[in-house]
């Protein structure tokens, strides 16, 4: 089908009516929002990784989850672990597969789809960050929530808290938890 042809149905309506002016969507991102527990006696359960975006860098200055793109060919959660690992130098004990955010780019005229996980990493780990971050921290989830600039993120980080607030996913462990 050329990129103004249309399909039809049975009943001659349009299914899939494209047009080279056309916005896409696409499934391209990751976001991953990084838990690891809170300190003994802290009334919280979690404690939220932040990160600040470098000097130089798009949206310099802005305090993030984990995201990035998915390489040509990647699963959406080998693309989690993938850019978690590249973004902080950890790696997941957990990791939960938790909505997806839509997100438009001007640019490219294009609604991008992010697919949001958690993963739950151990408090003592070491964080170790790359060229796109010039600082992090373990905040309380308020104060992340405060923090971070993208209101994709809030929704990401609220959802997280409340489908792990008993520690994991309880009754919907089966179905979130990603092997």
């Amino acid at each position: 089908m050329s990129e103004t042809e249309t399909e039809q149905g049975a009943e001659g309506d349009v299914l899939n009516a494209r047009r080279p002016a056309d916005t896409r969507i696409d499934v391209r991102v990751v976001d991953v929002v990084v838990l690891a527990p809170a300190p003994p006696g802290s009334a919280e359960r979690w404690r939220v990784l932040a990160m600040r975006r470098a000097a130089g860098t798009r949206c310099t200055g802005a305090w993030e989850i984990v995201h990035g793109r998915i390489e040509r060919g990647e699963r959406p959660k080998d693309a989690a672990r993938r850019e978690l690992a590249e973004e902080t130098g950890l790696v997941a004990s957990r990791l939960y597969s938790i909505t997806v955010n839509p997100f438009y780019l001007h640019a490219f005229d294009s609604v991008q789809l992010a697919v949001v996980f958690a993963a739950v990493v151990e408090r003592t780990a070491n964080v170790t960050t790359g060229a796109e971050h010039d600082a992090w921290e373990w905040l309380p989830p308020a104060e992340a929530m405060d923090r971070l600039a993208w209101p994709r993120e809030h929704q990401a980080l609220q959802y997280t808290l409340h489908l792990l607030r008993g520690g994991d996913a309880g009754p919907v462990e089966d179905v979130l938890l990603v092997p």
